[in-house]
């Protein structure tokens, strides 16, 4: 693999242009595969199960609903139980069908919902809800509609803190609102990890992406420490480090979007990083190769990760369609607002980290 490059959030340079609209699954213009075509490249747009089926027709009357009363099929309550089992039989099929006849639509940054809500978040949920046992607070300052910048701390070796925020927001956000994750070069040249990233709705960590999504009225995820976050030592942990050149700020100013601080504790335990083979990490093309007290001396055995107890926190947004259309280019007062969005974070960390009885409970 060539040497990963990250793209700071904050490079405003052109990405290539990707077309209007968007295309069916299954069509003749099928996605060019990775190393063939520019990372950020339109891919086939989702709409969800019951959309995609229409509305669901009103029944005649009372004794005509699924088991309800006496005269449904099997009778009493056994005959709910099974109607309801019908129909999840009915509706499982009828995915399988789509997704087997391409009959379903991706958006132009290849987000797929209905594949994201019925299979990739009941994949991620388990490991959210038992293993390591999130705490959500905080999620109504997450605005109910419109567009919204989340700013979030970056740890963990890997990034699955970015992952068990998305399932934070899009289960327990009130009005169902999913979040868009901005992501490094790196994962969009990954095997099936590319593929995965787009179906999930992530997207290239660069102003335009960043924009368009935000124009869109879309809830959009950035972690401005990008490497530096989730590479760094154990010793190091939830010591923020820097935030760039306050991209993310000149976007959120451009666009009139609250900035919501999220502070994640609980991620930098999973994989205790006491060690960076910098030569192997060359020779891969990584950023760096953790070694940690379990990887790579167990094998794939030492990839698990710790069962840490973890809580997101989001916090007070901070109002940015206060300012003049130009204030984005004013350097001054990006670093002043990116300096207070760092500061939050970082007060919001040490505050989690008082309260917490221990890393695994």
């Amino acid at each position: 693999m060539a040497d990963a490059k990250v793209i700071p959030f904050d490079d405003d340079r052109s990405r290539g242009s990707r077309g209007a609209g968007s295309r069916r699954r299954g069509s003749a213009a099928e996605p060019a595969p990775v190393g063939e075509g520019p990372v950020g490249e339109v891919q086939p747009l989702p709409v969800r199960g019951a959309a995609a089926q229409g509305p669901a027709p009103e029944p005649e009357g009372p004794d005509e609903s699924p088991g309800a009363g006496p005269t449904a099929e099997g009778g009493g309550e056994d005959g709910g139980e099974d109607g309801g089992l019908e129909r999840r039989v009915a509706a499982g099929l009828s995915f399988l069908r789509r997704r087997l006849t391409g009959d379903y639509e991706v958006d132009d940054f290849g987000y797929d919902a209905e594949l994201t809500d019925q299979v990739l978040m009941s994949l991620l949920r388990p490991m959210y809800e038992k293993y390591f046992r999130v705490e959500v607070k905080g999620v109504e300052n997450i605005p109910a509609q419109g567009g919204a910048l989340i700013v979030a701390n970056h740890s963990g070796t890997l990034p699955l803190d970015g992952l068990m925020m998305q399932v934070a927001v899009h289960d327990h956000h009130p009005a169902d609102r999913h979040l868009r994750l901005l992501a490094a070069d790196l994962v969009f040249v990954l095997p099936v990890v590319n593929e995965l990233a787009r179906k999930l709705g992530h997207t290239l960590a660069c102003a335009e992406d960043a924009e368009r999504l935000l124009a869109q009225g879309e809830l959009v995820g950035v972690m401005p420490e990008g490497f530096k976050g989730i590479g760094k030592p154990f010793g190091e942990r939830y010591k923020l480090q820097r935030f760039g050149r306050g991209g993310f700020v000149s976007t959120a100013l451009r666009q009139g979007v609250p900035i919501v601080p999220c502070s994640i504790v609980g991620a930098e335990e999973i994989y205790p990083m006491i060690g960076n083979s910098k030569t192997l990490a060359r020779l891969l093309g990584f950023p760096y190769f953790p070694l940690t007290p379990t990887f790579p001396w167990l094998g794939p055995l030492g990839a698990v990760p710790l069962p840490t107890k973890w809580t997101i926190q989001f916090g007070e947004p901070i109002p940015t369609d206060g300012y003049a259309p130009e204030a984005a280019e004013d350097p001054v007062l990006m670093f002043n607002l990116t300096d207070q969005v760092r500061e939050q974070i970082q007060h919001t960390l040490y505050k989690l980290l008082v309260q917490r009885r221990s890393v695994f409970f």
